[in-house]
């Protein structure tokens, strides 16, 4: 029978080739086409086949001769009547799909024993639509009754190509059932295929338009089952691939459906270490925008997990936890509250902790989820001060690196608009020496934070009295105001006149200040605060004047 077999393979590579030269009844040749690459594949991959079915070989032969004097007529233009012509394409075209189901049939009766396959080549990266379709289909045979290694093979080789051409996940998807069986292949037993199934689905979610496919073939339950029950390669391609679904928060209600908030949750958990750890937090941080779920999360002791995730010495579990926390917390005040009490903010601070050696991203990362999970809590400023937070924000400041430094003065421009305690804790900390060189900084937008930060400190008159102590304070921000390129001159004015309301140590130094004729130009240019700020000044002198007069 391997020789019927091999004789009807290079029929059907003729009738192929063949079939692109047909100009009439175009439709129906390409379907017959499409049919044939399909049996090609079939016959190709049980090649050389030990079964008692030499009837089924006979039938196919049959079936191609036919094939093949209907292709000569539609070549040569010879056919006898259209109508006869396309009633006798119908027949060949339903005959060939009854070989192909009956080729599954053999197969699923386990009649087949040998599988010395033909391998169809990869084509180049140059092959056209066509090419690309028949070597698909092949791997879809291979798919459908292929040995187990055969399936190995094809899976391995059809991860190959989508990695390199979109071309093939795009033929791949327009094949009825491929994509169902990949999913399929996710629930299979060995190991190697599932593996290899989950990267094929991993690679396909990651496109925002091939995503709807694997909704469609059911990829969710499967991809759950994986992440309980895989090896720890397989479990990590199934939380991405979740992760990338979950993307849309209208496939977050069949996660749930089908379990996997609780798998999740049993992952996060389990004690164990790891990028997998890392991708359940994110999936969860997906899921838990839907409010029912994360009201479940909370009930089924999510909080408790995920602020113990955060202390994890490894950095990824520490990053996705602390934004899974933030994204609960977000506008739910009860949900601060209890990150705040099982000992969040520590685990926030200590990953800022200039002593340990960590990513920008981690820190970052940390600084964000004090502000947002902080924000609105006088219990939580009480201890952000009692477990150095304030020392850290400072350290990052001075020496900090760009995007950290940029968040700390953030942070502090936050931390200086919570409340007087707040204001008060930075003054105490020494933030005002700090923030005035930011006055000095090339970017707007940096002196600017730092002129409202202060702006905000020196309403307290201790931090005020702090501030006009310092010459080098009051120096640089009146150096400032003389910049001509200084984009915020208002909020400087507004600092200096807050200063000369209420310190006449401030008003006096100002007077005898080399800067003061800048302030008199703008003042003469009819800058309003500037001449608020002189008849402030003047009036001290005045006073100054009339008291020397008095004591003399």
């Amino acid at each position: 029978m391997g020789e019927e077999n091999s004789e009807a393979i290079l029929v059907i590579s003729s009738l192929i080739s063949a079939s692109h030269s047909i100009k009439v009844f175009s439709a129906k040749w390409q379907s017959i086409r499409h049919k044939l690459e399909e049996l090609f594949s079939n016959l190709a991959a049980i090649h050389n086949w030990e079964s008692a079915l030499p009837a089924v070989s006979h039938s196919i032969l049959a079936t191609l001769n036919h094939c093949h004097q209907l292709a000569k007529q539609c070549l040569d233009l010879s056919y006898s009547g259209k109508l006869l012509m396309q009633s006798d394409l119908d027949i060949v075209s339903a005959k060939i799909d009854a070989h192909i189901n009956n080729i599954f049939d053999v197969y699923a009766a386990g009649l087949l024993t040998r599988t010395d396959a033909i391998v169809v080549s990869r084509p180049t990266a140059a092959a056209s639509r066509d090419d690309v379709r028949f070597y698909v289909v092949d791997l879809l045979s291979r798919f459908k009754i292929g040995s187990t290694d055969m399936k190995k093979q094809a899976l391995l080789a059809f991860n190959q190509v989508i990695q390199e051409d979109e071309r093939y996940i795009t033929v791949a998807l327009r094949l009825d059932n491929f994509v169902g069986f990949l999913v399929n292949f996710l629930d299979f037993k060995d190991g190697e295929i599932q593996q290899e199934a989950a990267k094929c689905v991993c690679l396909i979610a990651g496109s925002e338009s091939w995503k709807s496919a694997l909704i469609g073939a059911g990829a969710i339950a499967p991809l759950i089952r994986v992440v309980e029950s895989g090896n720890e390669a397989s479990k990590e391609l199934a939380a991405t691939c979740l992760l990338l679904l979950t993307e849309n928060s209208d496939n977050a209600w069949l996660v749930s459906a089908h379990g996997g908030v609780t798998a999740l949750l049993k992952i996060c958990g389990g004690g164990d270490g790891g990028e997998l750890v890392a991708l359940a937090c994110a999936v969860l941080k997906n899921l838990v925008g839907v409010e029912e779920i994360k009201r479940f999360v909370v009930e089924e002791g999510g909080i408790p997990q995920f602020v113990n995730l955060a202390k994890s010495k490894d950095e990824m579990i520490k990053i996705r936890s602390v934004d899974l926390l933030q994204t609960m917390a977000c506008n739910d005040e009860s949900i601060k509250e209890m990150i705040i009490e099982e000992g969040g903010v520590r685990a926030l601070v200590r990953a800022l902790s200039p002593k340990w050696s960590l990513a920008t991203k981690t820190r970052e990362m940390a600084l964000r989820g004090i502000v947002n999970i902080c924000c609105s809590s006088e219990t939580s400023l009480h201890l952000l001060v009692n477990y150095g937070f304030m020392d850290h924000i400072l350290y990052f400041l001075r020496h900090g690196e760009a995007s950290v430094q940029e968040l700390s003065l953030k942070t502090a421009f936050w931390l200086s608009g919570t409340s007087e305690e707040g204001r008060k804790a930075m003054g105490e900390a020494g933030f005002m020496p700090v923030l005035v060189r930011f006055l000095d900084s090339k970017s707007i937008e940096t002196r600017e934070m730092a002129a409202e930060t202060i702006s905000s400190m020196i309403v307290l008159p201790k931090n005020r009295k702090k501030f006009v102590h310092s010459d080098q304070n009051l120096g640089l921000l009146l150096r400032m105001l003389e910049v001509n390129n200084s984009g915020n001159k208002k909020l400087l004015l507004s600092i200096l006149m807050s200063l000369t309301a209420t310190s006449a140590t401030a008003r006096k130094k100002i007077a005898t200040s080399a800067y003061l004729k800048h302030i008199e130009k703008l003042a003469e240019a009819q800058v309003s605060d500037a001449k608020k700020i002189l008849r402030k000044i003047s009036s001290n002198r005045l006073g100054s004047f009339l008291n020397g007069i008095w004591h003399s």
